[in-house]
């Protein structure tokens, strides 16, 4: 059953109870590599036939094993899961970066890491949480228990596949319930993996399924409609948010998403420059940009405005565009064709709207083949331009001048994004002040990508539905049941 890696990919079948299978109809896809347009592999190509076959491992799996199992032996299996992603680490990270194109670094340093963490974490943490118990007067008491939401549907984005695919995966096991896992269809390799890695770790048959396919009119329709699946979480773009909820509705599913950002990046000029420039171009420019919290709005007090663009921009120019198995690349590719020409298509959109493009702007010299976009620096955008206002995913970031707090709060309050928020001051009552002004799910204060997963992860607007993190995953992912007994 174990995959086989090799310098190109390996081939993505379905997993379901347990065992690696193809399509019902032996219909596949091909898998592409973003940095050389090479083919990893052929990926399996599911729609309903899959999907009714993985949820009905799933639905007879939450009442075996998975149902009976005590609750510190779950924790085990999901610590031995993260171990497991540990001691696999260089495959997966390499993996995630023929899939993705992003460098082999990020991949190594931070996707794979995480994802053991984010197993780790939730192995902990469900050892320690308890329930409201209430006692009314000497009449009764109440007292809440906690049961799994059922078969959860889980859609995953193709940025951070592995990272984000296990920050819902974990919680969702750890409450107790059976998973359908659906990744992008443009990086399969590790969720096919995972897969395997959750069987070695003793997680029973028909718990973990994984079905691959596209999204309307495939495996991702199929999975949001059936009636059987009780919760669907989503990462991902609004446009297809919005065509999951419509979807589920007719079932009342329970839905969690995180969706997109247009995020502000607001630096006033009492704040450490150099500090802010360390990080801004983390914040503007890592795994492509190709991040939903990526600072793509950034607006500069007036008189710091001129020093930051000049050296922002000379630190940008430093960034290296390449091969992500190359020592030394700092940005990789796009994640296929079609986003390639979206995101070149907002910097032609950026030059008829009046913006001056301060470094970057197109492919970088030298490649011939892959999706490759130089870090890009636009100014002069008015405030309500179409590359200010809407979300590019890729390294373009767009840098605006202001003078006045008020009119700075004006400015990025008005979108319909509110994922987060980076604050750059050292002035701790301004910085209290803008904090608890700015429309934005997750804030951050001299600092970005500061995560603690105790806290709430989510957006407001549109850009999500819900909470991630600590017990507010525990919340989606479980239903508590009132008890009552009368004394």
């Amino acid at each position: 059953m174990k995959t086989i890696t090799t310098a190109t990919g390996i081939d993505c079948r379905h997993f379901i109870n347990g065992q690696y299978m193809d399509s019902i109809n032996n219909k596949t896809f091909v898998n592409t590599n973003p940095a050389n347009e090479e083919v990893l592999g052929t990926v399996a190509e599911g729609g309903e036939e899959e999907i009714n076959l993985a949820v009905t491992a799933a639905r007879r799996a939450l009442n075996g094993r998975w149902k009976t199992m005590p609750l510190t032996e779950r924790s085990k299996v999901l610590r031995k899961i993260g171990d497991l992603i540990l001691e696999r680490k260089d495959e997966l990270a390499r993996l995630e970066s023929l899939d993705t194109g992003k460098p082999i670094w990020l991949s190594s340093t931070i996707d794979i890491p995480r994802a053991a963490y984010n197993f780790h974490f939730f192995a902990d943490y469900m050892t320690t949480m308890g329930t409201e118990a209430y006692q009314h007067d000497d009449v009764a008491i109440n007292y809440a228990v906690r049961k799994p939401v059922g078969v959860v549907g889980l859609i995953n984005p193709w940025n951070l596949p592995m990272l984000l695919l296990t920050w819902k995966l974990a919680p969702c096991l750890a409450a107790g319930n059976t998973a359908v896992m659906k990744p992008a269809e443009w990086t399969p390799m590790t969720a096919t993996v995972l897969a395997e890695i959750c069987k070695e770790a003793g997680v029973p048959d028909g718990v973990v399924n994984v079905v691959h396919g596209f999204g309307p009119n495939s495996a991702g329709a199929a999975l949001t409609e059936h009636p059987d699946v009780d919760a669907i979480t989503f990462t991902g773009e609004t446009s297809t948010g919005t065509a999951i909820m419509k979807a589920a509705a007719n079932s009342l599913k329970k839905l969690s998403y995180e969706l997109g950002g247009k995020n502000p990046n607001i630096i006033f000029a009492d704040s450490d420059l150099d500090e802010v420039l360390e990080t801004t171009i983390k914040s503007s420019f890592i795994n492509q940009g190709e991040v939903c919290l990526c600072g793509s709005r950034i607006y500069v007090e007036r008189p710091a405005y001129d020093e930051f663009v000049e050296k922002f921009v000379a630190k940008t120019k430093e960034l290296v565009v390449g091969d992500p198995f190359k020592e030394g690349t700092n940005i990789g590719a796009m994640i296929g064709k079609e986003h390639y020409d979206r995101v070149l298509g907002y910097i032609d959109l950026a030059r008829e709207e009046g913006g001056t493009i301060r470094t970057g702007g197109g492919r970088p010299e030298g490649f011939e083949k892959g999706y490759y976009i130089e870090p890009t620096i636009i100014t002069d955008l008015d405030r309500n331009a179409r590359c200010v206002r809407e979300e590019i995913f890729g390294p373009v970031v767009t840098v605006i001048p202001f003078d006045l707090e008020d009119e700075v709060i004006a400015q990025v309050n008005d979108s319909h994004y509110g994922l987060s928020a980076s604050i750059w001051t050292n002035d701790l009552r301004r910085a209290h002040r803008v904090a608890n002004e700015v429309e934005a799910g997750i804030i951050w204060v001299n600092t970005w990508f500061l995560r603690d997963l105790r806290t709430p992860f989510g957006g407001l607007k549109q850009s999500g539905i819900g909470r991630e993190g600590g017990m507010h995953s525990f919340e989606f992912y479980s239903e508590l049941k009132n008890i009552c007994i009368k004394l």
